[in-house]
């Protein structure tokens, strides 16, 4: 199910109306918002289309949190019941993908299971703003799959050589597939 939610919404992009085109006084920016308003509408009938289909081939549910990042949950760990979800502050390890909208991958901790875990004070800045909070939703042994806005990621900077090459353009929406492996009150 690596991708599934990437692969459903790019799959939606054909289903843009062609008002989304570029434009000679359009930006990217405006171009993104509308696709992701339109998008989100599409997503949103497109789960309700399938509701009586069996629960193999339904879309994943999509959840929304007060900072704005959309997320799926991919797996969920063996007892949800007994899962520990961090607090702010908390040592927790995570193994992630991060994705540009195109599908190209940008950064990983390599494949899950391998040991290649970020290992990270939650709440600092050592990752984005968006990969802080939707850890803070998690319990440990799940894996979701996150829109990032830019707001919540590396915003109208980007993230840029000194060349003016950039990795991820200013105002890029990210996408991550995140696993929180483990986690652990820090000590005194």
């Amino acid at each position: 199910m690596k991708g599934a939610l990437l692969c459903f919404l790019v799959g939606l992009m054909s289903l843009l109306p062609s008002s989304l085109c570029f434009s000679s006084g359009d930006s990217r920016r405006i171009f993104l918002q509308k696709s992701v308003s339109v998008l989100t509408g599409a997503a949103i009938g497109t789960v309700a289309s399938v509701s009586n289909t069996p629960a193999a081939l339904a879309a994943p549910e999509i959840f929304n949190t007060p900072g704005g990042l959309k997320y799926a949950i991919t797996k969920q760990p063996k007892d949800l019941k007994k899962a520990i979800v961090p607090a702010k502050g908390d040592i927790v390890a995570i193994e992630y993908t991060g994705y540009l909208t195109s599908g190209q991958i940008f950064d990983a901790t390599h494949a899950e299971g391998k040991g290649n875990a970020l290992t990270f004070q939650l709440g600092t800045s050592v990752v984005v703003d968006g990969l802080n909070e939707i850890i803070g939703y998690m319990g440990v042994g799940q894996k979701v799959q996150v829109i990032v806005p830019p707001q919540l990621a590396f915003g109208d900077k980007g993230l840029c050589l000194e060349g003016g090459e950039c990795l991820i353009k200013p105002g890029q929406t990210l996408v991550y597939d995140v696993f929180l492996k483990k986690t652990a009150v820090p000590p005194p």
